[in-house]
């Protein structure tokens, strides 16, 4: 038993490494991530940035560090082999729907998320799968407790 043990960590070990190997040689795919954060943002305002991350979600942890009350949820998580040129045609095409009209480089976008997955899906990745509510845990259990605190003190 311990033997096979072994042996599955050395099969891991070596896809592990054959994937590092792959992504090296093409530095160029990662993932193109669609994130929302409810809370900090409001509705309808996205995300659209991209990671050559083995794991994706690291970036979004990184993301939902102390710099914004609220984590992000993910929207959808999209392989690409050539992720920079899928960012970078995304952001061109809802440039217009840009939260920040001056520094476009900061990547949140107003627009229902319907309208993003539909441009994915039609040009870029049709099998994708999206997720459309946000979950936003932490800012609506904040919010029912800030209700029963109104409650309380009327």
């Amino acid at each position: 038993k311990k033997l096979e043990e072994l042996e599955n960590k050395i099969k891991e070990i070596e896809e592990n490494k054959k994937d590092i190997l792959n992504r090296e040689q093409n530095t160029r795919a990662g993932y193109v991530y669609i994130i929302s954060n409810i809370g900090s943002f409001g509705e309808n305002v996205y995300k659209i940035g991209m990671t050559r991350r083995l794991n994706p979600i690291e970036r979004i942890s990184e993301l939902s560090s102390a710099s914004v009350p609220f984590s992000f949820d993910v929207h959808a998580m999209i392989f690409s082999e050539d992720a920079p040129t899928l960012e970078n045609s995304l952001h061109k095409i809802f440039e217009k729907y840009s939260v920040n009209k001056i520094n476009l480089r900061k990547e949140f976008f107003r627009l229902p998320l319907d309208k993003i997955e539909h441009e994915v899906k039609k040009n870029h990745n049709a099998v994708v799968r999206f997720t459309k509510l946000a979950k936003a845990e932490e800012y609506r259990q904040t919010l029912k407790l800030e209700q029963s605190e109104e409650v309380e003190s009327a």
